[in-house]
């Protein structure tokens, strides 16, 4: 398990990129981050966390913050697990996001 340091909250948890998810205190928050430009809230998070330009399932990240998440992220879908079980969750999320991309909710 390889962890990244992406920020520490102001609360004094950590924000973490772990086996290619970003992690708030350990526990899994998102596998993707979204411009904030394509967040639905964006007028809130904006008002809230000026310097905010990306969104990791509910915590904002600046863009630096970001950079550092999505470098992390990239070098984790580098190793590629090339165990059964490793392969069938790859196969599952390719089709989860083919289903997600054809309209399927």
């Amino acid at each position: 398990m390889t962890a990244t340091l992406v920020k520490t909250t102001l609360d004094g948890r950590r924000v973490e990129v772990i086996d290619g998810w970003v992690c708030l205190a350990g526990a899994r928050e998102a596998d993707s981050l979204v411009p904030l430009m394509e967040h639905p809230n964006r007028q809130a998070i904006a008002q809230q966390v000026p310097g905010a330009t990306h969104v990791a399932g509910r915590l904002p990240l600046t863009h630096q913050e970001a950079a550092i998440a999505q470098s992390a992220m990239t070098e984790a879908q580098r190793h590629f697990d090339a165990s059964p079980a490793g392969i069938t969750q790859r196969i599952r999320r390719t089709v989860w996001a083919k289903s997600l991309a054809d309209g399927v909710e």
